[in-house]
């Protein structure tokens, strides 16, 4: 049967988002902390003739400028006054009550601070070894399962079971899989324990079997205690034997994985400082380090007709014009919406302020969005990699977002605060007898606060602090 085709035109009437470069940088200089930005502002004036820092004498505030600037602009005629700034900017510069009534969103961006990378972390360094080890795709598959079940240290906290399950995977592929991870570098990485991690080095060094690797499998908790004589009775060996084996001990990392994510030395420069005035608080700007810009005086009065110039160098001129502009406008909209953001979790945490951490309140990117009538992902994007100056201290701002639960009177307690109590109960414990993950619960419940043990025990675990048995053993 032969099948007919016809060409034809037609019209068709559809809405798209389409991002512009121009908001596109307005985008990307959101998650910027105070120093990046100064950076891009410097390397911005470096590249773009018509950008110029403003003498100390005649510094403008970067709002003055932008609305001096935008002011200018619309009285001419030119190719600029064909953009409708303000609607092409609506998502950062209304008030919320425009975004409520529009039909649609603006699709979540992946956040910027995502696509940025210095050096590979654990996790890139593990994947990229699995794949350049193994082609057999529900082993990559599976692999790729228990390396992001790993903590920072490099340890599996996740059980074989639940890998299994997430598949589900047959048990024996799942082991073959651990096994394969296991034998990757860094050495020791994937160990489900302390005891485990120690032994995969040795068995790495050659040392499987050895005294060495007998002293970690059968007396770890004496290695713990320091009980290194008891250790020397019961495997039968002199005091300069056990300090040999000791000394191989200590050439061992516990902690595998920190190596791909150090704690580095840094100075933080806050981004906002948050200050009480009497009984309320002010929100302040950190804008000290970054440059002041305006337009340079030299190439508007070429764009006046005031200074001879050819057409090619005026449309050039034009064309830097409308960068600088878009980069003002940007960083303009950065500020404000970042001070919004800022403005909103102050009212939302106004008890932990005043009294402190006891009562930090639940909240998630929603919450503040709702506030300010902004997507969560611009408020993702404004807290990331910025700090906040308050009387209680420096805090980064994704440190007020959190969950949390309900108290058996109907209060929201923030999950950091039920941290707090937890480090404060085993830090005063008896030594001798410390308390255990279902006590912790037991008590916590008492005081209104319904826990499972394993949520005590993973709040234990984010605590860094070890398990009761250990704990015993350490004092």
């Amino acid at each position: 049967m032969a099948i007919q085709q016809k060409l034809g035109l037609s019209t068709r009437l559809s809405q798209r988002l389409i991002l512009t470069p121009s908001l596109q940088q307005a985008i990307k200089l959101l998650p910027l902390t105070t120093l990046e930005l100064a950076e891009v502002l410097e390397q911005e004036v470096m590249e773009n003739p018509l950008l110029e820092e403003v003498p100390i004498q005649e510094s403008l505030s970067v709002d003055e400028m932008a609305q001096v600037e935008a002011k200018d602009e619309a009285e001419k005629t030119d190719p600029l006054k064909d953009i409708d700034v303000d609607k092409f900017f609506e998502e950062y510069l209304d008030d919320g009550e425009q975004r409520r009534t529009r039909p649609s969103e603006v699709p979540e961006m992946p956040p910027i601070e995502n696509t940025l990378t210095e050096t590979p972390d654990l996790y890139d360094h593990l994947l990229w070894q699995l794949h350049m080890s193994v082609s057999d795709e529900s082993t990559l598959e599976i692999g790729e399962a228990i390396i992001h079940n790993l903590d920072e240290d490099g340890m599996m906290r996740a059980s074989l079971e639940e890998i299994a399950n997430m598949g589900p995977y047959p048990t024996e592929e799942v082991d073959k899989a651990l096994a394969l991870i296991q034998a990757l570098d860094p050495p020791g990485v994937a160990a489900r324990d302390i005891t485990e991690c120690l032994r995969l080095q040795l068995k790495q060094l050659g040392l499987e079997g050895s005294p060495t690797d007998l002293m970690v499998r059968d007396h770890i908790k004496q290695l713990q205690s320091h009980q290194y004589a008891e250790i020397g009775r019961q495997m039968s060996l002199t005091p300069e034997e056990v300090s040999h084996h000791l000394d191989v001990i200590r050439h061992l990392d516990p902690k595998p994985g920190l190596k791909y994510s150090p704690d580095r030395s840094t100075y933080i420069i806050p981004d906002v400082f948050v200050v009480k005035e009497g009984e309320d608080y002010r929100i302040l700007l950190n804008d000290d380090g970054l440059p002041k810009l305006r337009i340079s005086p030299t190439y508007r009065r070429m764009l006046d007709g005031k200074e001879p110039g050819s057409e090619e160098t005026r449309n050039y001129v034009k064309e830097k014009l409308r960068s600088a502009l878009w980069l003002l406008k940007s960083v303009d909209q950065r500020q404000r919406t970042i001070y919004k953001v800022a403005e909103s979790i102050v009212r939302h945490q106004r008890g932990f302020l005043d009294q402190g951490i006891a009562h930090l309140r639940p909240l998630v990117l929603r919450d503040v969005a709702t506030d300010i009538g902004m997507h969560e992902s611009t408020v993702s994007r404004v807290v990331a990699n910025k700090y906040v100056h308050t009387p209680r201290g420096v805090y980064e701002l994704r440190f007020f977002f959190h969950s949390g639960i309900t108290s058996s009177l109907g209060e929201a307690i923030s999950s950091v605060t039920i941290k707090d109590k937890i480090r404060k109960m085993i830090d005063g414990e008896d030594p001798a007898h410390p308390l255990s993950d279902s006590r912790i619960a037991e008590i916590l419940g008492a005081d209104g606060l319904p826990l499972a043990r394993r949520t005590v025990a993973k709040y234990r675990e984010e605590l860094r602090i070890p398990p009761s048995n250990l704990r015993k053993s350490v004092h």
